[in-house]
């Protein structure tokens, strides 16, 4: 083993500075203290603030696509990095691009949670109770489209912010409902936050979603062999799927894409859905193979439902 961090030489870890970032950046460092018997002051948390962090558009619900793409949350933690000033970095995957910059890896990955999506309401027990016409809050264009496609009548509101952002935006009244991902509430222990999980039928979660990767430099094989140790092959397998679906359809922050794959044994099942973000168009699909064949399964599943799409379903960027 080479050098292990130590008080005076700690390992840094960078992370957003949300609730939910925090959560992950402490679960990355409790995971690596067991793994090698080391003290929480081997470890730095670096936080750092990033351009989807901004409280101005947050407040003002600018809607993510307009702001930036998916390197909104990454782009100066991975500059960060690339400097120096940071070791690895913990992110949530629905956020990170299929693509890391040069000098860069993401491929490890801890066990995933609870993949599917939240209905949070003080009032109704789901989304088929919910008024018609009712007034539901969400920044995700995914969940906007599906929500869209199977309640037209709502009226889909955008909202940003992190969990409490949107708890007090709900107390406010600017909305009945809003969406969350189980697994961010899961790990703040958020027992309080009125819920029903949304199965992935009703649903279909965002690529990657329950999963914290963590990024590292390319050459540095200390973290390579330490991040070993608390990698979790099947959330691997499981992603590697995913992303490789996500990649073939060029999915960005602007596409509602959703995904999931499933083991079952040696066998993967992964469903995917596209839909315009309207709501008035939607293709879904699935398709099951040899777990090590998700990559190929992902590319496999987006030609087909591209097939099915036709030229120009993409076309409204």
């Amino acid at each position: 083993m080479t050098q292990k961090p130590t008080a005076d030489a700690p390992l840094k870890i960078g992370t957003r500075g949300s609730p939910l970032a925090l959560a992950q950046a402490h679960e990355t460092r409790a995971r690596l203290m067991a793994a090698f018997d080391l003290p929480e002051d081997a470890f730095e948390i670096v936080v750092i603030k990033t351009t989807g962090d901004d409280r101005s558009l947050i407040d003002a619900d600018r809607p993510l696509k307009e702001i930036g793409n998916k390197g909104l949350f990454t782009k100066e933690i991975e500059e960060a990095m690339l400097n120096g000033d940071i070791d690895i970095a913990v992110h949530s995957m629905k956020d990170m691009p299929t693509e890391q910059p040069d000098g860069l890896i993401l491929n490890t990955y801890l066990p995933r949670e609870d993949t599917r999506d939240a209905f949070i309401c003080p009032q109704f027990q789901s989304l088929h109770d919910l008024p018609q016409g009712a007034v539901v809050g969400s920044s995700s264009l995914r969940r906007r489209a599906q929500l869209l496609a199977r309640r037209p009548d709502l009226q889909v509101v955008e909202f940003r912010g992190n969990v409490q952002t949107r708890l007090k935006k709900l107390n406010e009244g600017v909305a009945v409902a809003t969406f969350l991902a189980m697994a961010g509430l899961n790990r703040m222990s958020m027992t309080e936050v009125p819920r029903t999980a949304i199965e992935p039928e009703d649903m279909l979660p965002a690529v990657a979603q329950g999963a914290i990767g963590i990024e590292r430099r390319t050459d540095d094989t200390r973290m390579e062999l330490m991040l070993a140790k608390i990698h979790d092959t099947n959330t691997g397998i499981r992603l590697a799927a995913e992303r490789a679906f996500l990649a073939e359809l060029d999915g960005s922050c602007e596409t509602p894409i959703a995904a999931l794959a499933e083991l079952n044994g040696g066998t993967l099942r992964l469903r995917g859905e596209i839909l315009r973000p309207d709501g008035s168009t939607s293709h879904t699909g699935e398709i099951s193979g040899k777990a090590f064949d998700g990559p190929q399964l992902g590319r496999q599943l987006a030609q087909e439902l591209k097939g099915k799409a036709g030229p120009g379903f993409f076309d409204w960027h």
